[in-house]
């Protein structure tokens, strides 16, 4: 079995570290690791570290070597997801970060279930940005993926007008591609798709309608099977 990792938010080196209460929590009373156990440390800028586990005064990591993987597509995508329940949400969150997406942002929309804002949509951004931790550290990605909320589709589509290829993803004779682009934008709606204004507003900006086989995809598929596909195509799956 390969050596559990931990993310660790702070500049880190070879040597000794301290390990956050969180980190030896999860270490010592969660994966119940016994001294001198191997383990990783990533901070999430890049590269990682191993070492081992060493129970002096307090739980330590010995970092004996840097491995300087990054593990990230060459292909930069951002996925805009509009808002849905909760348990959805999480689990999207987590599986666009095993497939490598570099950012996700979140948008509520027209036919939003879910209204979130004030000390809601902290907390819940808090959730999310674990939930993106979590999945790093288990499928090997050491930088981690932006997750960000915006109050609208209108505030957000001027941040995105710089993006070299945008796609929406309704039923479309487009088949899905990026051509020679080294980063684009996906743009995935509620249950029951964006509405007639939501689509004008994304063709307005720029994004290109684009066909993603011939069935309809619910939205935590959507945005999960677009991004494996363009991996395929233009990622680090090719």
């Amino acid at each position: 079995m390969s050596a559990p990792r931990f993310h660790v938010d702070a500049d880190l080196a070879l040597g000794t570290v301290r390990l956050p209460e969180r980190v030896a929590h999860h270490a010592l009373r969660v994966l119940r690791l016994r001294d001198g156990a191997p383990l990783v440390l990533f901070n999430g800028r890049g590269g990682s570290y191993a070492g081992h586990l060493q129970l002096a005064a307090e739980p330590e990591a010995v970092l004996t070597t840097f491995d300087a993987s990054d593990r990230e597509s060459p292909l930069a995508v951002t996925v805009v997801q509009a808002l849905v329940a909760n348990e959805k949400l999480d689990w999207i969150v987590e599986k666009l970060t095993e497939l490598g997406a570099a950012r996700v942002m979140i948008v509520p929309t027209e036919r939003s279930v879910v209204r979130l804002e004030g000390d809601r949509l902290a907390r819940r951004l808090a959730h999310w940005q674990e939930t993106v931790v979590s999945a790093c550290a288990q499928c090997g990605r050491n930088r981690l993926p932006d997750v960000l909320a915006s109050a609208s589709l209108a505030a957000l589509l001027p941040g995105l007008l710089e993006e070299p290829r945008r796609l929406l993803l309704p039923d479309a004779p487009a088949a899905l591609d990026v051509g020679p682009a080294a980063s684009c934008t996906i743009a995935v709606g509620p249950e029951g798709g964006f509405s007639d204004a939501e689509q004008q507003q994304l063709l307005a900006a720029g994004f290109v309608p684009s066909r993603l086989g011939p069935r309809v995809l619910r939205t935590e598929t959507a945005g999960l099977a677009a991004l494996a596909a363009l991996q395929c195509r233009s990622g680090d799956l090719r």
